[in-house]
């Protein structure tokens, strides 16, 4: 079952796609946001089937960082906000590999530098086609800025491929199937206010500081850092589910997808067996 990215995070997705006048002007240490993040919109080019495939690309100061769907506890989940257009369905995020960070003993997901987030948009109308939104997102060195932008920006008639935008859809994570993966095997044990999760996954390396997500499709759902372990072929993860009661629920496995993030790699499976 494929489920689409914005249904399966913690995030409200939506659309911004070039810096408006009610950017948020927050300042550290002298520093307007300006100074340490710029947002560009790749317009991109239309699909055979249809829809759009645009991209916004994120520019950082040096040293700053902002972060992936799943941020970690040291990072800021990123919220993108499309106003009401009935010419698009919806927008779908192909997150590109992540990095991994870990300062003062806490971890965070996401990139520094630059990132390009390709967006696919599913269009309800044929033509040209305006968007607006915004975009919440953080951006950090040893503190963080949450940042708001106002987004406007079209969606042009045209096929002609952006490279940058290809690229950064080749940065994503493999398969299961392309990483030589095995079936995700978890076992669920109750605890006091929901489920710990524990899985086994056969994979090969993916480099240094391999790090196991767990995330729930639920975006209500709060799901800890994992404790992850390397034993040969076989990687292994625990974290605890808790639902907004903080109670026994039930849990089904395909609503689960486990990410593995490597210095050289990273693996996405969805769904496990018991």
């Amino acid at each position: 079952m494929k489920i689409a990215a914005q249904r399966y995070l913690a995030l409200v997705i939506a659309l911004g796609l070039f810096w408006g006048a009610g950017a948020a002007r927050a300042e550290f240490q002298g520093q307007s946001v300006a100074d340490v993040v710029t947002v560009s919109f790749l317009p991109g080019w239309r699909l055979a089937d249809g829809n759009h495939m645009a991209a916004i690309r994120i520019d950082l100061a040096p040293g700053w960082k902002t972060y992936w769907r799943a941020p970690g506890e040291g990072g800021v989940p990123t919220l993108i906000h499309l106003d009401e257009n009935g010419a698009v369905r919806d927008v779908l995020i192909h997150w590109p590999r992540p990095d991994v960070f870990v300062i003062n003993g806490m971890r965070s997901i996401g990139y520094k530098d630059s990132v390009i987030l390709p967006l696919e948009f599913i269009l309800g109308a044929a033509g040209e086609v305006a968007i607006a939104g915004r975009v919440d997102m953080g951006v950090c060195l040893d503190v963080c800025i949450p940042v708001t932008l106002d987004l406007t920006g079209r969606l042009p008639m045209v096929t002609q491929r952006s490279a940058a935008i290809v690229a950064a859809l080749a940065d994503r994570p493999l398969t299961a199937a392309e990483a030589g993966a095995g079936t995700a095997r978890c076992q669920l044990t109750p605890i006091s206010d929901g489920l710990r999760v524990s899985v086994s996954i056969a994979l090969p390396m993916t480099g240094d500081l391999e790090t196991v997500v767990i995330e729930h499709r639920d975006p209500g759902m709060w799901v800890s850092e994992t404790m992850t372990r390397r034993d040969g072929m076989t990687i292994s993860a625990t974290a605890d589910i808790v639902p907004p009661h903080h109670g026994a629920f039930a849990l089904n496995r395909r609503d689960l997808r486990f990410s593995v993030i490597g210095a050289q790699m990273a693996v996405e499976l969805e769904g496990c067996q018991g």
